[in-house]
């Protein structure tokens, strides 16, 4: 075979398995395969509205984001912790949405109770700390980070950790700049502030199976063994147990903090500069 034949033989079969991992790894982003139980597609989910009036519209946003998937609608309710939303106490069977002030270190936070494989509540939060500073109180980094921080209670991880690389155009990819374009590490980038096809085609993924009844799963995922896990100050650092993966810039991304019987809480969380 011609030297220069092969060369060029090796070099295409090289970046035809690079383009196939890349999109692999670019499509597959579940949070450890946790899903909520249902026994029908699409299922509904509540987000419960503990923002403020200046979060709602990006809340209602988000909303109707997520329910354009083909397995998922979502519906804003009353908050169940709206007497103290800094607290943001879980409520099983529902999302509680929350912003507060609280204190200097992260911009959101997104964190799942789970029995096995199972979500049985959620909580997404909002740091009003940064947002009430010029350079995070931008209609775009607040979509951003509400439509991802409410992604997340769904079982999606992030698509990339790589917040100074060009946007996928996904809520679901770190970043330096939500809205896109120029100013960002790309002129031509698109806007990070809404999910893509790549989390929609996940969410498939996750919910393709169906549970027989759920009356067969009801008491692992509505009854968890520790009873004391919705009054854990979830806000704080300390309470969000072992770090398990951290992101390119070397901070954490994902923590998991075990209640013992298979119930756990995940934490996610994206760090303000």
């Amino acid at each position: 075979m011609n030297k220069k034949f092969l060369v060029i033989l090796v070099a295409a079969a090289v970046l035809i398995a690079a383009g196939i991992f890349s999109s692999i790894a670019y499509a597959n982003h579940s949070w450890g395969e946790y899903h909520w139980a249902r026994t029908a597609n699409p299922f509904n989910l509540n987000l419960g509205d503990n923002v403020s009036s200046a979060w709602d519209p990006f809340l209602v946003t988000t909303s109707g984001d997520w329910s354009a998937s083909s397995v998922l609608d979502t519906a804003i309710v009353a908050g169940g912790t709206t007497s103290d939303p800094k607290k943001c106490r879980p409520t099983t069977g529902r999302v509680e949405v929350c912003n507060a002030n609280y204190g200097g270190a992260w911009l959101g936070l997104a964190q799942i109770w789970v029995s096995g494989k199972h979500i049985y509540q959620a909580t997404s939060k909002m740091n009003d700390f940064y947002f009430n500073k010029a350079k995070y109180n931008t209609p775009a980094w607040r979509q951003f980070v509400m439509c991802q921080e409410v992604g997340h209670a769904f079982g999606l991880d992030h698509q990339d950790e790589i917040s100074n690389n060009a946007n996928l155009g996904s809520c679901m990819d770190y970043t330096n700049d939500p809205d896109g374009g120029v100013g960002g590490a790309s002129a031509t980038d698109p806007s990070n502030e809404h999910p893509n096809t790549h989390d929609y085609d996940q969410l498939d993924t996750i919910y393709a199976h169906l549970e027989a009844s759920i009356s067969a799963v009801s008491k692992k995922f509505l009854a968890p063994a520790n009873t004391n896990a919705n009054d854990i100050d979830t806000s704080d650092a300390k309470e969000w147990g072992k770090v398990i993966r951290k992101s390119n810039d070397g901070r954490s991304s994902l923590h998991e903090r075990d209640l013992g019987k298979g119930n756990k809480i995940f934490t996610f969380v994206i760090w303000a500069d």
